[in-house]
């Protein structure tokens, strides 16, 4: 099966290796994190970056741009109340308000299809500053 179809509000297609290696970040845990990025000159979405499992939050948040959009899951470990140890893998879509117009509207046209070809997302933040994705936030939202 192919993930390059055009998106047709955007006309963006999804890399094989994103896919690819959302698979290994959720089901082999080779990953702590996927940074993924559009590459405008292949019209795609491509794999930019991706942390080992001994990174951390603050790995991850440091790999992403000040300035410019970005896709990224994370596979965020937390202890419930009952101490049992748990794992959801959060989507993020990273749009800093200091960005320019044209990437946000290319990655916010881009990534309903994007997001649909990850299957096992478990929750989505949508964040344009750091404090909307604070760790803080992750806890709230898994437990």
């Amino acid at each position: 099966m192919s993930f390059r179809g055009p998106n047709a509000s955007s006309g963006m297609g999804v890399d094989e290796h994103c896919k690819s290696t959302f698979t290994e970040l959720q089901r082999k845990k080779v990953h702590r994190y996927v940074i993924f990025k559009i590459d405008e000159k292949k019209k795609e979405v491509v794999v930019e970056k991706t942390g080992s499992p001994s990174e951390n939050y603050e790995d991850f948040t440091a790999s992403l741009p000040e300035n410019d959009c970005r896709y990224a899951v994370y596979d965020f470990d937390y202890v419930t109340a009952e101490n049992c140890q748990k794992s959801k893998i959060f989507f993020i879509a990273w749009s800093p308000s200091v960005a320019r117009i044209r990437p946000k509207m290319l990655y916010a046209t881009s990534k309903d299809r994007f997001r649909r070809e990850l299957d096992g997302i478990h929750y989505e933040i949508q964040a344009t500053d750091p404090t909307e994705m604070d760790l803080d936030v992750l806890r709230e939202r898994a437990n």
